[in-house]
């Protein structure tokens, strides 16, 4: 994608036709009229209207108020025609010179596409059977002084959409529709917590030590305090000090950053929910993830648990499969995780780069390269090698293994879960053990002693579970790349 596209304003042709818009705003001034608006009260949504539109040509619906965008144009003479829209979709209006004002015909001849307007009228439907209010009376709301973009070329410029989404989201369909699905699901969300008993929390943004993930951070600088800080990378380790308080079903959904990649499924600002629940464990949260997922599906609208994504489909009526890490590894992979010379081997034939790599780094690699393709899911993948989770709580029958589930949709990673390690002792050993060898820009890279001093006071036994948002909102839209579900995703500058 270019990183140099220009603005829609930056031709010859956009200069001068804004000059004519420039014009027009002047007219209207001229005409004793606010080009820039003032309250208007009593308007109800475009689709309100539109449902109590008669169905019968010749018959007389209610006189309504609407407010909108102009769409489309069609200039008849004494005869106009416009289709404005709002959040909520789209009506035509038609505008008889004998049916208003002088002077409101007169600021309607100075009316553009991309101007806000709004309007009082009579529901009618036309012969041919379009939904339509009569105009009586119209009131200019907000002059539009940019050109509208192209409708082949410029609505399809992806740099120039991106860069101004707003754009976007008037002119490409879809575009505004799946961003207000985002703030449904975000409410399903705190809905189906609050229900439960969850609290919501807000947890600093700015971290002295970045810990909680394993991911790099972005470092900043406190000048009041001349100290370095970094952008949170999780929301895990302040939501567990909250637990150890006495706030014993705790959430936070927040955005976390990370100073890594761009691609389809990445941003390097995102948004997640964490959640922790005392006394429970990664079987409960198991259940829960079920709930969260089918809840926001309902939210949005959806009738069937059978969804579309890409060219497949993702079927999310539960209970849903649940797979051991283990096996998947021996299934996919051709070997057992636990064979440190056969998953070298198997790392070096998928050409793995295996030089002073720890043995358990190696099977997650090779885990990564050969099972999560395979994974169409909903599968939950559980029980995870110990040495991969310093969070987690081993199983009591095998300490080798963590008690933590994957959930895995289609290749794509949705959540992350475990049964909490509340063991001080081991907390440290395990931050210890993960820290050596660390560069010293990663994350973690040192020890959080008030969150093990936290272990000390004592938390409850519970199981957390982290989510992405944007990746929940990707599937329950099927939507196949992260900056479209995210309003403004981070670009270079032009």
């Amino acid at each position: 994608m270019s990183d140099s596209s220009p603005s829609p304003a930056t031709s010859p042709e956009p200069h001068r036709l804004e000059a004519v818009r420039l014009e027009k705003l002047h007219a209207l001034e001229a005409l004793g009229i606010d080009p820039w608006g003032q309250r208007f009260d009593g308007h109800v949504a475009i689709s309100v209207a539109r449902d109590k539109c008669p169905t019968e040509f010749g018959t007389d619906g209610e006189t309504v108020r609407v407010a909108g965008r102009i769409m489309l144009q069609n200039d008849r003479g004494k005869l106009k025609f416009f289709h404005i829209q709002d959040a909520t979709g789209r009506i035509q209006l038609m505008i008889s010179m004998k049916d208003v004002p002088e002077a409101t015909w007169a600021a309607i001849e100075q009316l553009d596409l991309g101007d806000l307007i709004g309007v009082d009228g009579r529901l009618r439907v036309t012969k041919t059977g379009e939904k339509t209010i009569f105009v009586v009376g119209l009131t200019p709301l907000c002059k539009s002084l940019a050109q509208p973009p192209e409708k082949f070329h410029g609505v399809h410029d992806i740099e120039m959409l991106l860069r101004h989404r707003y754009i976007d989201m008037i002119y490409n369909e879809g575009v505004l529709a799946r961003l207000l699905d985002r703030t449904k699901i975000i409410s399903s969300i705190r809905q189906t917590l609050g229900a439960q008993g969850f609290v919501e929390a807000e947890t600093p943004v700015l971290h002295a030590i970045a810990g909680g993930a394993a991911a790099r951070p972005f470092v900043t600088h406190h000048n009041a305090l001349d100290i370095d800080l970094y952008l949170r990378i999780a929301l895990e380790l302040h939501l567990k000090r909250l637990m150890v308080g006495g706030i014993e079903r705790v959430y936070e959904i927040g955005r976390v950053f990370r100073n890594e990649g761009i691609d389809a499924t990445h941003n390097p600002e995102f948004t997640m929910i964490e959640l922790y629940q005392a006394y429970a464990n990664y079987e409960v949260m198991m259940d829960l993830c079920e709930k969260i997922f089918l809840d926001a599906a309902k939210a949005i609208g959806k009738d069937s648990f059978i969804l579309p994504w890409g060219d497949k489909t993702v079927d999310l009526t539960p209970p849903w499969k649940r797979c051991k890490y283990g096996d998947l590894f021996r299934e996919h992979a051709g070997c057992d995780m636990h064979d440190a010379d056969a998953v070298l081997a198997k790392a070096k034939s998928l050409h793995i780069e295996t030089t002073a790599k720890h043995p358990d780094v190696l099977v997650n690699e090779v885990f990564e390269a050969t099972v999560e393709d395979a994974l169409i899911g909903p599968v939950f993948v559980i029980d995870y090698p110990a040495s991969m989770c310093p969070l987690t709580k081993r199983k009591r029958s095998d300490p080798s293994i963590a008690e933590r589930f994957e959930l895995f949709v289609h290749g794509l990673e949705m959540a992350n879960a475990y049964t909490e390690l509340n063991d001080p002792r081991l907390q440290e050993e395990t931050f210890r053990t993960q820290l050596a060898g660390q560069a010293e820009e990663d994350s973690m890279a040192k020890m959080d002693h008030e969150f093990v001093y936290a272990l000390k006071v004592g938390m409850p036994p519970a199981g957390g579970m982290g989510i992405g948002i944007d990746r929940l909102v990707m599937l329950l839209t099927n939507t196949n790349t992260i900056r479209d579900v995210i309003a403004f995703p981070l670009l270079k500058p032009e």
